[in-house]
């Protein structure tokens, strides 16, 4: 058995991940299994969305973060490793300046991926095994600063779209609901225009979701049990969702939106159920890197 170690830094608008995969090789087989995940909320869509830039705080809280990181995989014996970062970095005026700090800070180099990137990524992680042949599936892919929604049918990307709006975003009032309806409605319509589709539901948010219904893995979640817990929650104030449900505090407020912007697309399609495996953007990343560097050693 050969067992190597991968790791993927996952820089979004709402938080930052560190996962580190322990890869096993047989002549048979190829396990992914997770050796630790970290998460720290640093919030960088919040500076970038209100002033266009990240602040000198937060460019500080993330240059520690990647030196904690890089103690980690040092730790781990990490032999690949890639940090990517999504919306809030694409768009920041002073990415340049934050990148280069944080190299110099760290030894770590951050690459900036566009939506169309961040969804190939994700398709890199284990999703195919939860698609079935012959049914449309409808990924959705809820983070800060953007959505990415995916048409997929027997394994395959039929059709694929980065929408500007995410939790932060519309938390801070960068975005209204009026757009989900002026811009995503009609995509979505479009492309699911007379086909039965079911949704496939990624993101820090419909886990939580998911995880707190009780459903057994491989089980989904309706439309309507979303719905429902919209209504819950936005119900309550901030303070009342962490105290009642035992909420990270960096959770509590972006939950509603994240429910607004799942069930609506939903509807769009359609679609009465959503399944939510455990897959996300660092996991996908590994596989990439994994699969690449089988590649180059063919």
């Amino acid at each position: 058995m050969n067992i190597s170690t991968y790791a993927a830094i996952d820089i979004g608008s709402n938080a930052v991940r560190l996962l580190i995969n322990n890869i096993y090789e047989t002549s048979e087989s190829v396990t992914f299994n997770k050796a630790s995940l970290v998460r720290v909320p640093i919030r960088l869509g919040q500076d970038v969305f209100a002033d266009g830039k990240i602040s000198e705080h937060s460019k500080e809280r993330l240059a520690q973060a990647m030196q904690a990181y890089k103690l980690l995989m040092d730790v781990y014996n990490v032999q690949r490793y890639r940090a990517f970062a999504t919306s809030a970095m694409r768009e920041s005026q002073n990415a340049t300046d934050v990148i280069n700090y944080v190299k110099n800070a760290s030894g770590i180099e951050i690459e900036v991926i566009s939506g169309e990137e961040e969804a190939e990524i994700i398709f890199s992680s284990e999703l195919k095994n939860y698609i079935e042949s012959n049914q449309y599936y409808l990924f959705i892919d809820v983070g800060g600063g953007s959505t990415e929604i995916s048409l997929l049918n027997k394994g395959k990307v039929l059709n694929s779209q980065s929408f500007p709006i995410g939790t932060v975003r519309l938390l801070d009032g960068k975005v209204n609901e009026e757009y989900l309806f002026e811009t995503v409605k009609p995509w979505v319509k479009n492309i699911t225009k007379d086909l039965s589709v079911e949704a496939v539901g990624s993101g820090g948010n419909i886990n939580y979701i998911f995880k707190n219904s009780e459903k057994k893995e491989g089980k989904s979640l309706t439309v309507g049990y979303l719905l429902n817990q919209y209504k819950i929650l936005k119900e309550l104030t901030y303070n009342e969702r962490i105290e009642k449900y035992n909420m990270k505090p960096d959770r509590a407020d972006v939950i509603v939106p994240a429910l607004l912007i799942y069930s609506s697309i939903m509807k769009f399609a359609n679609a009465k159920q959503i399944f939510v495996p455990k897959i996300g953007a660092a996991d996908g990343m590994i596989n990439l890197m994994y699969k690449r560097s089988k590649d180059i050693t063919k």
